[in-house]
């Protein structure tokens, strides 16, 4: 792939003229906002909805945030390549930051769920960027430590968010859960405006925008991902809504390939998926999206409803593997410096399928130390396998091009915990309903169980629809795993800093 340039070698240390530490806790303070407004709603239903009606409609608030983040992930890739990191980040945290002032001052659902969609349109220039720039901080010997900050943040965020939320829904007001983004992103604008120095580049003055191209992008990834949204909760797989989705998502990917095939600096370029090493680090992201939905979703429905916990003792069982993940992406550098990148990633990648696949063998109904501890290892092995793939696809391109190339992996993981949300949904109703002759969803069936009016055997069918989701993500890791070995190069061409 050829050696950097100098102006790309002086440009990978965009903070060298200001204070890194400074920055480093900006990008932590943005990923931490990024992470808990995915999570930090869902607690305080009932008090949004009693408050604003709309009860019908009411998933969009997760489900507008998450494609707005999702759909611009590679446009903003794109403009931080061609106009740097700084006014990217800067323009998205101002978009988050007014979408969060509008979100508390909404006056109806409608009001809400469009301004979480603004939200989300800042939201993912603050996941990209962030990540882009993390690995423009360090050199490749350096760049665990910074990723294994962000992957704390990331995890602590992310659980913390229903808990956090609900708090200040019960003894607050569910305004203050958008408001308190405000003094915390201001703080984090602040510290990258005033500590954030980019070198001045040639290439900005003359720099050619495929807005066509994101248009398109936009337009193609939210009509698809509604589709998978929405499919089976809304309305029926296979009725005319889920369909006509499907179609029109079908025709605008044709018209992304056609543009972007036309224009000159196309919003995802082809290289993207010609090199193998991104193609391969895309690939095995978005499984990884795909596996994460068995944990995050039907682990907590599966430790209250077969174990009979309550919910901070189940939020409990989950939480154990942000305490591994970290820990193991930390000390990941020590394996991936002696067996390469891919080789560390196939470790993790085969490590994490055998345990999903062992979770069905859990004895019925069991305790909760035992679905706690696959949990640590489950986090254990992420670690080995999320963190050297993203570091090590970063330092196969050059400063032009690491912002395109870090949005496509974050794209593709986002992708398949959409997709993996729709298919292991449709998994675990159909075993339910397998089970119980056709009666009730998982969120139905659910319910009863907290009313206590259903029995025993729907514990048991509970318990089977989880272990069937497990089987899948342990597929899914699988998947992840013959990609590394037959698309993944041994070595990663790895630039020189």
């Amino acid at each position: 792939m050829g050696s950097t340039s100098s102006a790309e070698r002086e440009a990978a240390r965009p903070a060298a003229a200001g204070r890194r530490g400074a920055v480093v806790a900006a990008l932590m303070l943005s990923m931490a906002l990024a992470a808990l407004d995915a999570t930090i709603v869902s607690t305080a239903v009932p008090q949004i909805v009693g408050d604003l009606g709309g009860f019908s409609v009411f998933s969009w608030l997760f489900s507008g945030y998450l494609l707005a983040v999702t759909v611009t992930l590679p446009v903003y890739g794109k403009l931080s390549d061609t106009f740097g990191r700084k006014p990217v980040l800067i323009a998205g945290s101002v978009l988050f930051l007014l979408g969060s002032l509008l979100c508390a001052l909404a006056w109806n659902m409608g009001a809400l769920i469009a301004f979480r969609v603004v939200q989300g349109l800042g939201g993912g220039a603050l996941q990209g960027t962030v990540q882009t720039l993390a690995a423009d901080l360090y050199p490749l010997k350096d760049r665990p430590k910074i990723q294994s900050k962000l992957s704390t943040v990331w995890a602590v965020a992310a659980v913390a968010g229903p808990e956090l939320g609900g708090v200040l829904a019960a003894y607050a007001d569910w305004r203050w859960i958008f408001l308190i983004n405000l003094p915390i992103g201001a703080l984090a604008l602040w510290l990258i405006v005033r500590h954030l120095h980019e070198p001045e580049r040639e290439a900005t003055a003359h720099a050619r925008v495929d807005w066509a191209g994101a248009l398109a992008v936009f337009a193609c990834g939210g009509v698809l991902l509604t589709a998978l949204v929405q499919g089976g909760v809304a309305w029926p797989w296979l009725s005319a809504p889920s369909l006509a989705l499907f179609g029109a998502g079908l025709a605008l990917v044709a018209v992304v390939v056609l543009v972007e095939r036309r224009a000159a600096e196309p919003i995802i370029p082809g290289w993207v998926w010609r090199r193998r090493t991104i193609a391969a680090v895309n690939l095995a992201l978005g499984a990884l999206g795909l596996l994460m939905v068995a944990p995050s979703v039907f682990l907590p429905t599966y430790a209250q409803s077969v174990l009979g916990l309550a919910p901070v003792a189940a939020g409990f069982v989950l939480s154990v593997w942000t305490l591994s993940w970290p820990m193991s992406a930390a000390l990941s550098q020590h394996v991936y410096r002696r067996i390469g990148f891919r080789n560390t990633a196939m470790l993790g990648i085969g490590t994490a399928s055998l345990i999903l696949f062992a979770f069905p063998f859990l004895p019925y109904p069991g305790q909760a130390w035992q679905p706690a501890l696959l949990m640590l290892l489950l986090g254990a092995a992420l670690g080995l396998f999320q963190l050297p793939l993203i570091v090590g696809v970063q330092s196969t391109v050059g400063w032009a091009e690491r912002g395109t190339t870090t949005a496509s992996v974050l794209f593709c993981r986002q992708t398949g915990q959409t997709i993996g949300a729709a298919l292991f949904g449709a998994v675990a109703n159909g075993v339910l309903a397998a089970r119980l002759g056709g009666a009730g969803d998982l969120d139905s069936v659910t319910r009863a169980l907290d009313s206590g009016s259903a029995p025993e055997a729907t514990r048991r069918a509970i318990a089977d629809a989880v272990h069937a989701v497990y089987l899948g993500a342990a597929c899914a890791a699988a998947l992840a795993f013959l990609v590394l070995l037959f698309l993944a190069p041994r070595r990663f061409p790895v630039l020189k800093d």
